[in-house]
């Protein structure tokens, strides 16, 4: 026997279905501490231990150490120039928007720098920093301009994320990224076969670092498992080809 139903009802007997055969059944997920309007932490984790989004970050610049040489620009401070780096640097420089920072040796809008030479710097390190600068086409300008020819600009951006609060009261926290959108932002400025785009993250690490937990609450195999429609964070390598700016 042949049931002609509407559509709608057919519609509407295939979503039930679908409802109960799902694993957990719909109305059954169990939310834990997670079932809260509030996050767990609103400081990214770092009040709970290390941030969930450095952790992808290091594993990049581990993996590109020998591009961290010669004269190497970093912001805000120079830990990683530092950590990455090693006896490859020859030179040491510390970018910040506004005077005060007492690591910082030079000041500028990284938007608004044409008072940095260009041809600079063997290798830039940028990490989470151009989502806080509204003008990321003009950043992006300079950061080729001030690169050496055969420069290694190594950035990372995030996918994923809350708002930074600090930032955001002090300079803005204007962009969120994607892999294609990043793309498209450095191929602009450097030649296509320079550029390098890869993402860190999966839905588990995303949840858990919207939520602020801390690295050490997630196991490597959960942060190291990779979910390309789950960007957390987006990394960029990218260098300077040709001859001097």
């Amino acid at each position: 026997m042949r049931w002609d139903l509407p559509q709608a009802a057919l519609r509407w007997v295939r979503r039930r279905w679908q409802a109960l055969t799902r694993w957990p059944p719909v109305g059954r997920v169990q939310f834990g501490n997670l079932r809260r309007i509030k996050p767990i932490s609103g400081e990214f984790g770092l009040d709970r231990g290390r941030a969930i989004d450095r952790y992808y970050i290091e594993t990049f610049l581990s993996r590109h150490v020998a591009d961290i040489r010669g004269h190497v620009l970093e912001i805000g401070d120079n830990r990683y120039t530092q950590k990455f780096g090693g006896a490859r640097v020859t030179r040491s420089d510390v970018l910040h928007v506004y005077p005060g920072n007492p690591n910082a040796t030079l000041v500028a809008d990284l938007a608004n720098a044409g008072d940095i030479p260009a041809d600079s710097f063997d290798c830039i390190i940028l990490t989470q920093t151009l989502q806080f600068i509204y003008d990321a086409r003009a950043a992006m300008n300079h950061l080729h301009r001030i690169l050496k020819p055969d420069g290694r600009l190594l950035v990372t951006l995030p996918g994923i994320s809350q708002i930074s609060r600090y930032d955001m009261d002090r300079w803005g926290d204007f962009w969120r990224f994607t892999t294609l959108s990043a793309r498209r932002l450095f191929e602009e400025k450097f030649a296509a076969g320079s550029v390098t785009v890869e993402t860190y993250g999966n839905v588990l690490a995303a949840v858990a670092f919207l939520e602020g937990l801390a690295l050490e609450e997630l196991k490597p195999e959960e942060l190291d498992y990779s979910d390309h429609d789950y960007q957390l964070v987006i990394a960029i390598r990218a260098v300077k080809t040709g001859g001097a700016s």
